[in-house]
Parts: C-alpha cells; sequence; structure tokens
C-alpha cells in the first residue's frame, strides 16, 4: 500500500509543532496525565530525537502533522525485560489524530520507524500499551508483535510486547 501522505523524520524546526501535537494527543488519551512533570524525551526532544539515537516521525496532509511516532533506546526499567547484549529500541508516541484512523496511517509510520530500526542495526524494537486504548493491542500483534507479559496493576494493565528484527 502506498501512503498518500508525506512521511519524514523530524527536524529542529519540526520541534515546536511535533511537541504541541504530541501534547495535546497525550494529554487526549491520558487524562490522568494531565498535571504529570512533561516526560525526559519530550523535554530534551532535540537531543533525543535529533541529535541522539532515538528517531521520530511526522506524518503530514497538506503540511499539517496528523500523525507521528518514534523510538528511543531501551532504558531497560523494566527488570524482567533485559534484552542482555542486544539493541533494543522502544517504540513511542503512535498518536494519528481520529480522522485519520483506519486508513492505513499508523502502519505506514510504524513500517518507516521499523525501517530506520533495521537500518540502525537495532535487533529487538520493544512497546508497551494498554488494553483501555481500543485496538492497541491487536495493532501491534498484526504488525508482529509478540505479547510478552502484562503488569497486574488494575488501573494501567501495562502490556509489554516485542519484536525480533
Amino acid at each position: 500500500m502506498t501512503c498518500p501522505f508525506e512521511i519524514t523524520s523530524v527536524r529542529s524546526a519540526d520541534i515546536p509543532a511535533a511537541l504541541d501535537f504530541v501534547l495535546a494527543a497525550r494529554e487526549q488519551m491520558f487524562p490522568k496525565l494531565r498535571d504529570s512533570a512533561m516526560p525526559d524525551d519530550l523535554a530534551a526532544f532535540e537531543a533525543v530525537y535529533v541529535n541522539g539515537a532515538g528517531r521520530f516521525l511526522l506524518a503530514r496532509d497538506q503540511g499539517r502533522i496528523v500523525g507521528v511516532i518514534g523510538y528511543l533506546p531501551y532504558d531497560r526499567r523494566f527488570p524482567t525485560l533485559d534484552y542482555p547484549g542486544q539493541q533494543v529500541v522502544e517504540v513511542v508516541r503512535l498518536f494519528v489524530l481520529p480522522p485519520y484512523r483506519r486508513v492505513g496511517l499508523a502502519r505506514a509510520l510504524y513500517a518507516e520507524l521499523q525501517q530506520a530500526a533495521r537500518q540502525a542495526g537495532v535487533q529487538v524494537m520493544y512497546l508497551h500499551t494498554h488494553p483501555f486504548l481500543a485496538g492497541a493491542v491487536d495493532f501491534w500483534q498484526r504488525q508482529g508483535f509478540e505479547l510478552v507479559s502484562v503488569d497486574p496493576d488494575p488501573v494501567w494493565q501495562t502490556t509489554h510486547m516485542h519484536l525480533p528484527l
């Protein structure tokens, strides 16, 4: 499938618009986090995604950001998901505006990100999601991700998944 949207890597000039998009999407999807501190990767966006080992992609429709996705080096913060000796990235920040869902945009964004990871020598892509995000677990399984574990927390039920490349 050919994606009718322009997908590009984020550049320094894109950062204000990218941050506005991500923060608005994050607040909509995770209202419980409204008053929490800005996540480290977003606070240091340029250092992580433009000048660092992370990667961040923007999808635009006629110049307007309509979807995003990124990865950053996995920080091994979950002891049971250590991946010793492997280069691992964590897929983060997949957000697509509601009118642009179910048209293949999320799949196209992820395909571009996976290609970038392969080119960078990544061996495993890790992510976590939550069952309250409708369709998220199924979407990632359709992309080839395997379910690793689900945290017993009754609120978040963090669902850990990975894909060896």
